[in-house]
């Protein structure tokens, strides 16, 4: 269900959000709590619309080097099962008198040393095809290796805005009025400057039986900042210019509608600029609540105690 009697239509809606007006082609939320689109592509083999480097960059650690050394393993596997098919008298120093699992193990290893180029010596390879297997089966170790060093390097190295945001969204009593409120925190021993905000508004409205996707930019008390050491709390005076003024607890439950976050800021470390997003639907908007102070001085009034486990804590009004 979509409310139009308390959408303010003063409110400007010239923001080119890239996602489109037409809302009935539009499902679920527009970006993800992760701050990537929430799209899913379809049309075109996956072999090409899928960039490998990007996926192997983006993805978690552990899959990461889950996926490295399954590769790994299951490369000499099959390196194993060919030279163990040319025959194991090719591979000089394996006993030909031993067992198929003794064989084929040794045959495995001999694969290993050979991809990664240790090559210990005690076996061989006799014959033509074992030798160009061996030779092909180097070259193909050489260039893994590299790919996968690149990789690494292009993980450790890639500009990377290390902030959280809070899980929810708030609106909190600002003044004689109200406020909508979105706290960030720096959770690495990163030096951030220049941080921007910019947020937008996006609520499926129906106009003239259509329903159509209307974004918003909503004006913030500060939208930029000098440094970002401490959290930094995003305030959106909901005053008679904003979309959302006038807006009860109940018109934020039965209207759809989602808040997009874009930060940008310079990373000294990185020396580059840095780029965080994430969104929250109107049933992550907390109403009448405020969020608790997380920092505080020290013991002995030394230092500013930054407490990132406090990020998301808030209390009611």
């Amino acid at each position: 269900m979509v409310l139009l009697k308390n959408i303010n239509h003063k409110a400007k809606t010239d923001v080119n959000s890239g996602f489109g007006t037409n809302a009935n082609s539009y499902g679920g939320r527009f970006v993800n709590k992760n701050g990537t689109a929430n799209i899913e592509k379809r049309g075109m083999h996956l072999l090409r619309r899928i960039s490998w480097y990007h996926t192997m960059i983006e993805m978690p650690n552990w899959k990461f080097m889950l996926i490295l050394f399954s590769f790994y393993i299951i490369i000499n596997f099959i390196f194993a099962i060919i030279y163990y098919a040319i025959g194991i008298q090719h591979l000089d120093g394996i006993a030909a008198s031993g067992n198929f699992v003794t064989q084929f193990g040794q045959a495995y290893f001999f694969s290993a040393q050979t991809f990664t180029t240790v090559g210990y010596g005690h076996i061989s390879p006799t014959g033509f095809l074992t030798s160009a297997l061996s030779a092909a089966e180097a070259l193909i170790g050489l260039l893994s290796f590299a790919i996968a060093t690149g990789l690494f390097f292009g993980r450790f190295s890639k500009p990377t805005a290390f902030l959280k945001f809070s899980h929810n969204a708030l609106i909190s009593p600002y003044g004689d009025n109200k406020a909508l409120m979105i706290r960030l925190v720096p959770f690495k021993n990163t030096n951030l400057t220049e941080a921007k905000a910019k947020i937008t508004l996006g609520m499926s409205i129906e106009e003239n039986g259509i329903m159509t996707n209307k974004f918003y930019n909503l004006e913030l008390e500060l939208d930029q900042i000098n440094a970002l050491s401490l959290s930094w709390t995003l305030v959106h005076p909901i005053t008679e210019n904003s979309p959302l003024y006038n807006f009860t607890e109940e018109d934020f439950r039965k209207t759809h509608g989602e808040i997009l976050v874009f930060i940008t800021t310079f990373d000294d470390m990185f020396s580059n600029t840095v780029a965080a997003r994430t969104s929250y639907t109107f049933d992550e908007i907390i109403y009448d609540a405020k969020f608790k102070i997380m920092y505080n001085r020290s013991e002995d009034g030394s230092r500013t105690i930054l407490h990132l486990d406090q990020l998301n804590q808030y209390e009611t009004t």
